[in-house]
C-alpha cells in the first residue's frame, strides 16, 4: 500500500490488464523464490512506526500535510487519516545492536517532528488508539487527499455495499456504523521487518504465527475507542471490522476477510501465501505501472489484504523475502516497541529450529484462538500451548508462557548475533512488565479509571492522555510508569 497512485477512477479495461498482470508475476515469482540460496545471507531488521498528531486539547489534530512539509524528511510519510504519519526506518543488520540503532534514527525524527507540531500548536503521540478520538474525527474532511486513499476508499464502499459495523465488547461495549474507511486509521501500530532465507521461509513464518499472540498479550496499548474500555489491543478488533468488504448476502458460505490471521500454517513456502492471495481476492485498486515496474502490481494486490503477519518479496538487489509483524501497537516509549520486536524476532528464530514438532501439538485454529484472546485479555489470556509429551490440549497462563519462553527468545537474538547487552536490555523489559502486570493498556485502564472518581469519562480520558503523554517522553519503559496521581 506504499506505493503512489495517480488516479483513483479505473475502467473495466484496468481490471482485465491488472488481472493479466499479476497473473504473470505471479508465475514469474515462484522460481525466483525457489532458487536455491534465494534470500540467504546475514538477517537484517527494519521498522514502520505510525504516530498521531495532536492538537494543544489532545484531540486529533489534521496536520500530517503540513508536517511533511516542513520536514521534508526522506523516511517521513502519511498515512490514511490527516492526522496520522508514519517513520520509515532504514534496515539494519541484526548484528550488533540493531535495536539501539533503530532507536538512534528513530528518536531524533521524533524529536523533531514535535519541534515543528509545537508550532502548529500541536503534538506528536505514539499510542495504539488514541483515548480522545471522537466519532467527528471518523469524517471524510480528516481523510488524507491522496488518490490511493481516495480509490480504496472507493472500491472498499462498493465491495462492501453498506456502511461498515463495528461491534466490540470488553469492559464496556461499542456498537456503531460508519461509512468511511477512516475508521482503519484509527489504529496507529509498529510494524517490524526481518529478513528469512527463501528455503527456511515457512518454518520461519510459522514460528511468527505461533508466538504474535503472546507476544500481543505483552504489548497491548489500545484499550479504549470512542471512549469505551473494551480489548486490551482494540486495534485487532477495530481494524479487521473497519474495513470488512464482505457482503453476506451474497453467498451463504464464510467469505474470506481481508484482514486476517492465515487459513492455516504454510506448507512449503512464501509463493503459496502470494498465491492464495490472488486466488481468494478481488483486486481493489487495479493500478498499472506506468513503467512496467517489475511486481508493481502483484505487490500492491499483495498490500491490499491485511495479514496481521506478512510475507514481503523485495526484488530490487538480488532480491530478497522478509516477514512482516503488522500486530503490535504502536508505544507506549521507543525503549517498549523495540523490547516487543527483539522478543518476536527472538522467539521466532528460536521456534523456528522445532517448529515442525510445536505444531504437531497445535493445530492452526488454536493459534488464531490464542490471538484474538490475547488481544481481548492481554497478560490475563490463557493461551493453548504446545508441551512435550503432551497428551490433551491444555490452557496455561501467558505470563506462565512467556516467562518459560524468555531464555529461548535470548537465545533466538544470539543466533542471529544480536549482543547479549542489548538481548538483556530488552528482554528485561519484557520480564518486568511480567513481573508487574504493566502494560500500556492496564496502565491507561488504572489512570482512567483514577481519574474517573474525581470527573466525567471525556475529561478523565483527557487526563490520561495528559498523563500518558508526559511519562511517555521520559523514556521510561511503561512497567517503570507510577500509578500515582
Amino acid at each position: 500500500m506504499g506505493q503512489s497512485l495517480s488516479k483513483d477512477h479505473f475502467s473495466p479495461a484496468d481490471h482485465t490488464e491488472y488481472r493479466q498482470r499479476i497473473q504473470q508475476q505471479l508465475t514469474e515469482l515462484k522460481p525466483i523464490l525457489e532458487q536455491p540460496g534465494f534470500s540467504d545471507g546475514p538477517a537484517s531488521i527494519g521498522a514502520e512506526l505510525e504516530l498521531y498528531i495532536t492538537d494543544n486539547n489532545g484531540f486529533p489534530a489534521p496536520l500530517n500535510e503540513a508536517l511533511l512539509q516542513a520536514m521534508q524528511h526522506p523516511l517521513l510519510t502519511e498515512e490514511l487519516n490527516r492526522f496520522n504519519l508514519e517513520i520509515n526506518l532504514s534496515p539494519v543488520a541484526a548484528r550488533g545492536q540493531p535495536f539501539k540503532a533503530m532507536e538512534a534514527e528513530l528518536q531524533p525524527i521524533i524529536k523533531e517532528l514535535r519541534q515543528h507540531a509545537k508550532a502548529h500548536q500541536g503534538d506528536i503521540i505514539s499510542i495504539g488508539i488514541l483515548p480522545t478520538l471522537n466519532s467527528t474525527h471518523l469524517q471524510r474532511d480528516y481523510m488524507t487527499d491522496r488518490p490511493r486513499y481516495r480509490a480504496l476508499t472507493k472500491e472498499l464502499t462498493a465491495l462492501k455495499g453498506e456502511p461498515f459495523l463495528v461491534d466490540i465488547n470488553g469492559q464496556d461495549s461499542l456498537k456503531m456504523r460508519c461509512d468511511e474507511v477512516t475508521l482503519e486509521g484509527a489504529n496507529t501500530s509498529f510494524q517490524v521487518h526481518l529478513k528469512v532465507p527463501g528455503e527456511s521461509f515457512a518454518r520461519y513464518y510459522n514460528a511468527a504465527q505461533l508466538v504474535t499472540p503472546l507476544v500481543l498479550a505483552v504489548s497491548g496499548n489500545s484499550p479504549t475507542f470512542l471512549g469505551q474500555r473494551l480489548w486490551q489491543e482494540t486495534r485487532i478488533a477495530l481494524f479487521k471490522q473497519s474495513i470488512d468488504s464482505r457482503n453476506p448476502q451474497l453467498t451463504e458460505w464464510r467469505q474470506p476477510a481481508r484482514v486476517t490471521f492465515g487459513r492455516g500454517w504454510v506448507r512449503k513456502g512464501a509463493w503459496e501465501l502470494f498465491a492464495e492471495n490472488v486466488a481468494l481476492y478481488r483486486p481493489l485498486m487495479p493500478y498499472l505501472s506506468p513503467d512496467n515496474s517489475p511486481f508493481f502490481e502483484l505487490s500492491l494486490h499483495h498490500g491490499t489484504v491485511w495479514s496481521w503477519n506478512r510475507p514481503v518479496f523485495e526484488y530490487k538487489n538480488g532480491g530478497h523475502l522478509r516477514i512482516e509483524y503488522r500486530a503490535l501497537p504502536a508505544g507506549p516509549t521507543v525503549i517498549d516497541m523495540m523490547a516487543n520486536a527483539a522478543l518476536a524476532i527472538g522467539l521466532t528464530t528460536a521456534l523456528a529450529e522445532d517448529i515442525e514438532g510445536l505444531l504437531a501439538r497445535l493445530p492452526f485454529p488454536y493459534a488464531e484462538f490464542n490471538f484474538y484472546r490475547a488481544a481481548q485479555k492481554g497478560l490475563s489470556t490463557n493461551v493453548l500451548w504446545p508441551t512435550n509429551n503432551q497428551h490433551s490440549l491444555r490452557e496455561s497462563a501467558v505470563v506462565d508462557v512467556l516467562r518459560f519462553l524468555l531464555p529461548e527468545a535470548a537465545r533466538g537474538l544470539a543466533k542471529l548475533g544480536v549482543a547479549a547487552e542489548e538481548s538483556n536490555r530488552l528482554l528485561t523489559v519484557i520480564e518486568k512488565r511480567l513481573d508487574t502486570g504493566i502494560t500500556g493498556s492496564s496502565w491507561q485502564l488504572k489512570r482512567l479509571e483514577q481519574h474517573l472518581e474525581s470527573c466525567d469519562q471525556q475529561k478523565a480520558l483527557h487526563r490520561m492522555l495528559e498523563d500518558y503523554q508526559r511519562l511517555s517522553l521520559s523514556g521510561e519503559a511503561v512497567a517503570n510508569w507510577s500509578l500515582s496521581p
